[in-house]
C-alpha cells in the first residue's frame, strides 16, 4: 500500500474524532490541524521518470491518511485529484470519509455509477451516525464499499446496511483517555456480517478492553496483535 495525501489537515466532526492521532501528533508538532493544505505530493499519482514512465508503480494507495477526502475546505483541489486518480486506471484507490453526507457534492461529472478503482469507506462509531452515515451511504452509486467502525464506541446495529457493502472493520480507541471498547460488539457486528455474507476484520482492539466482563488495559503496541490473535476475521463467500 501507498500513502498519498494531496492535502493536509482536518475538522473535527463527530464522536469519534474526540482522540483522534492525527490532532494529537499535530499538536506536539505546534502544527494547528485546522488548517487544511496542499502538500509537496499533490501530484504523486502522475509524477514521471525521465523516461516517461509513472514514478508511483500500480498499487493500492491510500488517499488522504491526515485529511478528509471529502472535507470542505480542499473543495477547490478535489477535481485535480479525480483526474488523476482516473488517469491511473491501474491503481486502486482507497479513501476513508466521516462526511459521507458530502459525497454527491464531491464527485466528478462522469463518476455515473463509480470508478472502478475507487473504494470509498464511510466511517461510524455509534448507533447515532451509523443511521444517519449508512442510511445516506447505502444509496449512493459507488462500486466498492467499505464500513469502518473505529473507534467503535457502543453495541451497533447496522444489519440492514449492509446490502453492496464488501467489507467491514471494526477497532478500538487507542489513547491513555481512550473509551472502552467492550468485545461483544464486535463479535455482534461479526456476526450481522456473517449473516449477510459481508467480509469482517477486526483491525485493533482499543486501549480499554473490555472481554467476559474483564477489563484489561492494553499497551498501543499490542492492540493490532491482540486483535489478530482473537482470529474471528470472517471472509465472505
Amino acid at each position: 500500500m501507498v500513502r498519498w495525501d494531496p492535502w493536509r489537515g482536518c475538522e473535527k466532526c463527530s464522536e469519534g474524532c474526540l482522540h483522534c492521532y492525527i490532532h494529537k501528533g499535530d499538536a506536539k508538532r505546534n502544527i494547528d490541524t485546522n488548517m487544511v493544505v496542499k502538500t509537496n505530493h499533490f501530484s504523486k499519482p502522475v509524477d514521471k521518470l525521465k523516461n516517461g514512465t509513472y514514478k508511483m508503480k500500480s498499487c493500492l494507495v491510500y488517499l488522504g491518511f491526515s485529511t478528509d477526502f471529502l472535507i470542505e475546505k480542499a473543495d477547490e483541489w478535489r477535481q485535480i485529484c479525480w483526474e488523476m486518480i482516473k488517469e491511473r486506471s491501474d491503481c486502486t484507490f482507497l479513501f476513508l470519509t466521516k462526511r459521507i453526507d458530502r459525497f454527491l457534492k464531491c464527485i466528478p461529472d462522469d463518476w455515473n455509477d463509480g470508478y472502478d478503482n475507487v473504494v470509498v469507506c464511510c466511517t461510524v462509531e455509534d448507533q447515532k451516525n451509523a443511521d444517519y452515515k449508512l442510511s445516506i451511504f447505502s444509496k449512493l452509486p459507488v462500486k466498492h464499499k467499505i464500513i469502518t467502525a473505529q473507534p467503535l464506541l457502543e453495541r451497533v446495529d447496522m444489519e440492514k446496511y449492509l446490502d453492496g457493502i464488501e467489507t467491514v472493520v471494526v477497532g478500538g480507541e487507542s489513547d491513555k483517555d481512550a473509551r472502552l471498547l467492550d468485545y461483544e460488539w464486535v463479535l455482534d457486528i461479526r456476526n450481522q456480517c456473517i449473516r449477510k455474507n459481508v467480509s469482517f476484520e477486526f483491525r485493533q482492539c482499543g486501549t480499554h478492553f473490555i472481554k467476559d466482563n474483564k477489563k484489561y488495559t492494553i499497551q498501543t503496541k499490542d492492540l493490532c496483535r491482540q486483535a489478530r490473535l482473537a482470529n474471528i476475521d470472517y471472509k465472505r463467500c
